[in-house]
C-alpha cells in the first residue's frame, strides 16, 4: 500500500496540473472588414464569423472559457488599422485592454484583411500593391507587439470573391488577381516573425479563396453594376467561415505550452 500511495498522489497533481492548464482561458480579438462584420445578414450579432467561431471554441474547448470581440469594419483596409493613423486600430487596443487584467488567459489577435485593400479604387489607400500589404500588415502586427508582447496572432488568408463584383466600389479580375498575389505575403510574414517572436506568429484558415470559389451557393447574391455578384457570405457561409477560423485558432492554441 506504501508503494502505491506515492504513484496515486503523482497521478492526482499530474490531473490537476492538466486540469489548470485546460481552463486557461481564451481571449480573442477578431480584426477585419464588413465579412468578420457580419456585412449583410440580417442579424449580424447572432450570425457574423466570429460569432460562429466563438460558438464552436465553446463546444470544441470545453475546458476553457472563451472571451471575443469582433472588430471587423465595413469597407476598412489595412491602411485604416494602421496604428499610425490612431483610427481602428485604437478600437483593437481597447478592445484588447478590456481583457488585459485577465492574467490566467491566452490573448490571440485573429486578422483577415485584404479584400478591400485589393479592389481598383473605393476603400480606402486602394489598390494596395503587395509590398505595401506587407508593410501595413508588419506595422500592425509590431505594434500589437508593443502593446501586448505576449499575445498571440493569427492571420488567416481572405476568401474568395466574384471577378465581376462592382458596389459602391470597384473589385473585378484585376483586383480578384491581386486579393491572390497576398497569401503569400502572409505566409512569408509568418515565417519573418519565427525567429524574433517564435511561437507567437501563426497562419490560419488559408483554403477560402479555392473553397468559397466552389461554394457560391454560401454568398448573399447581390446586385451590382457588372451583374450579380457574390462577395459577403450569407448566413450559412459566415458559420462555415466561422467554423474554420475556430478550427485554425484551436490548432495553435492547443500548440502552445
Amino acid at each position: 500500500m506504501m508503494r502505491i500511495l506515492p504513484v496515486a498522489l503523482c497521478f492526482l497533481v499530474l490531473t490537476a496540473t492538466c486540469a489548470v492548464a485546460q481552463t486557461k482561458k481564451l481571449d480573442i480579438v477578431f480584426i477585419g472588414n464588413s465579412i468578420t462584420q457580419g456585412g449583410g445578414l440580417p442579424h449580424p450579432l447572432q450570425e457574423a464569423p466570429p460569432v460562429k467561431a466563438w460558438e464552436w471554441l465553446k463546444h470544441a474547448m470545453p475546458g476553457r472559457e472563451v472571451q471575443y470581440s469582433n472588430q471587423g469594419v465595413s469597407g476598412s483596409t489595412t491602411v485604416d488599422f494602421l496604428p499610425a493613423t490612431r483610427r481602428l486600430f485604437n478600437n483593437v487596443t481597447a478592445a484588447a485592454d478590456a481583457f488585459k487584467n485577465d492574467q490566467n488567459a491566452i490573448l490571440v489577435f485573429s486578422m483577415v484583411l485584404g479584400t478591400n485593400d485589393s479592389a481598383i479604387e473605393g476603400p480606402n489607400g486602394s489598390p494596395v500593391s503587395p509590398e505595401q500589404y506587407r508593410l501595413n500588415v508588419k506595422a500592425i502586427i509590431d505594434q500589437l507587439f508593443t502593446n501586448y508582447p505576449g499575445c498571440i496572432i493569427i492571420l488567416h488568408h481572405p476568401i474568395w470573391y466574384s471577378a465581376n463584383t462592382q458596389n459602391s466600389s470597384r473589385y473585378l479580375a484585376e483586383g480578384q488577381a491581386r486579393l491572390q498575389s497576398y497569401f503569400p505575403v502572409l505566409d512569408a510574414i509568418v515565417t519573418s516573425y519565427r525567429t524574433t517572436h517564435p511561437g507567437q506568429v501563426f497562419t490560419g484558415y488559408r483554403d477560402g479563396f479555392n473553397y468559397f470559389k466552389k461554394h457560391p451557393e454560401l454568398f448573399i447574391q447581390e446586385q451590382g453594376k457588372a451583374g450579380v455578384f457574390q462577395l459577403h457570405p450569407n448566413a450559412k457561409g459566415a458559420e462555415v467561415l466561422g467554423t474554420f477560423w475556430a478550427q485554425a485558432i484551436k490548432k495553435v492554441v492547443s500548440s502552445i505550452k
